[in-house]
């Protein structure tokens, strides 16, 4: 993984990650829905840096 793609996972990662708490902020999504989807950035972080 270049340090170019790893950029682009962490953004990819961060924006998901600020969109799913400010639609659970606002009131859009439960807890547990935004937690999933929190979890599935994570993943898809793992998996890139990871090189899956």
């Amino acid at each position: 993984m270049t340090d170019d793609d790893l950029a682009a996972a962490v953004e990819r990662f961060l924006d998901g990650t600020d969109t799913a708490l400010a639609e659970y902020d606002q009131g859009y999504a439960d807890a547990d829905a935004t937690v999933s989807v929190v979890r599935t950035h994570v993943d898809e972080l793992r998996d890139a840096v990871d090189g899956n």
